[in-house]
């Protein structure tokens, strides 16, 4: 069945800025949240390897529900998805702040974002068409990735001063999210009429995965983006316990400072994809991913500052480049078979089963007293070679 939308070919329209500036809050209340977090459980004295287990139940969330919200998007108008899933993470944060457990109000937070993810992509393809929602990828990504800066230095720096004050603002920033997502179009439901019996969807949720694994396109794009997000969150806890180590720095604020130098480089390699990248060329996006993972590997060796900022910078930069183009490939390819938020979600499925696996292993690293600079090392090197196999494989097809 085709998707029946309202296309506007502009990526400046009045709807587009809407979910722009939906996604910047609700991307910068989900970082703030996280180091807001991260420093309550430090102060409650939870073990080192409790943190990534924070992650884990966030990601597990996207796990349990990717059969359901791929097809929750796509059955009624995405604008209105997206401001559901961020009133839930609104009543997660609330929850945290109230003092309910952590692990339980993060766990609500991994659902609201489960929900939110199909829809806010999907949603672009809506919105825009043909190469121009390459750009438009990139004008989301470097909105998410300002926020992710702004977010996580402001969870780090609030928490350093108040705890308390950190995870209520969060759960104030939330609710701006849920204002802005009014101000998105109502456009058309993509495909009406679907089965919401269990086994029906579950049934037609699988059924995408078989098509999208099976397509080459789709299956490099699915691949190389579940990679470079289970790395990615990987290296934010990586750095949580490198700084210390290297630096001999334990406040709350630095380890943020040092996840916004990668959020700046993202910025700056969405914007060069989006010019130098289009879906015909998608290709030209791996060699760095390969030169992510060998920086990373430089990263773990240094042991001053002003080196570990233009390290990872570079890594955002390289980071932007490699994934934004993906991304656009698999909406396209996605929208033209399963149904963009189908595809999203399993995108979703994919990422967040690379998260859990890569932060199980990073968690017991922890566990058992591997050094920081050891678990840097070897992630880079592994990432590198693991890129440069997708490459050649693809290349042989």
């Amino acid at each position: 069945m085709r998707e029946s939308v309202h296309t506007n070919t502009s990526i400046w329209s009045k709807g587009m800025m809407a979910v722009i500036a939906a996604q910047f809050l609700s991307a910068f209340g989900d970082n703030a949240l996280l180091f807001a977090t991260l420093a309550l459980l430090k102060a409650e004295f939870y073990p080192d390897w409790s943190q990534p287990i924070l992650q884990m139940v966030f990601v597990g969330a996207y796990i349990v529900f990717a059969p359901f919200v791929g097809q929750v998007a796509d059955s009624f108008p995405k604008g209105r998805v997206m401001m559901f899933a961020n009133s839930l993470k609104l009543l997660g944060a609330a929850s945290i702040c109230f003092g309910f457990n952590p692990f339980i109000g993060y766990t609500l937070v991994g659902i609201g974002a489960a929900a939110y993810s199909p829809a806010k992509y999907g949603i672009l393809g809506e919105l825009t068409t043909g190469d121009k929602l390459v750009k438009a990828n990139g004008l989301m990504e470097s909105s998410t990735i300002a926020a992710i800066l702004l977010g996580s230095v402001a969870g780090g720096v609030l928490a350093d001063w108040h705890v308390l004050a950190a995870l209520g603002i969060c759960a104030v920033v939330y609710g701006g999210a849920v204002v802005a997502n009014l101000f998105i179009p109502k456009l058309a439901v993509a495909r009406p009429g679907q089965s919401w019996r269990f086994t029906p969807m579950t049934a037609s949720f699988f059924n995408a995965c078989r098509v999208l694994w099976r397509n080459g396109e789709t299956r490099f794009s699915l691949t190389g983006t579940s990679m470079f997000w289970g790395a990615g969150v990987t290296l934010r806890f990586l750095l949580v316990l490198w700084v210390p180590v290297a630096l001999g720095i334990t406040d709350n604020a630095t380890p943020t400072y040092l996840n916004a130098m990668v959020a700046i480089g993202i910025v700056v390699g969405a914007g060069a994809a989006a010019k130098l990248v289009t879906l015909d060329t998608v290709a030209r996006c791996m060699p760095a991913g390969i030169l992510i993972g060998v920086v990373v590997l430089i990263f773990s060796l240094q042991h001053a500052l002003l080196p570990a900022y233009v390290l990872l910078i570079l890594i955002g930069i390289l980071g932007g480049f490699f994934v934004v183009p993906l991304n656009a490939l698999l909406q396209d390819r996605g929208k033209q078979t399963v149904g963009s938020g189908n595809a999203i979600a399993v995108q979703n499925l994919g990422e967040n089963a690379a998260m859990l696996l890569m932060l199980g292993l990073y968690s017991l690293a922890v566990k058992v007293g591997t050094p920081a600079v050891a678990i840097g090392v070897g992630f880079g090197a592994i990432f590198a070679l693991a890129i440069a196999g997708l490459w050649v494989w693809q290349r042989r097809r």
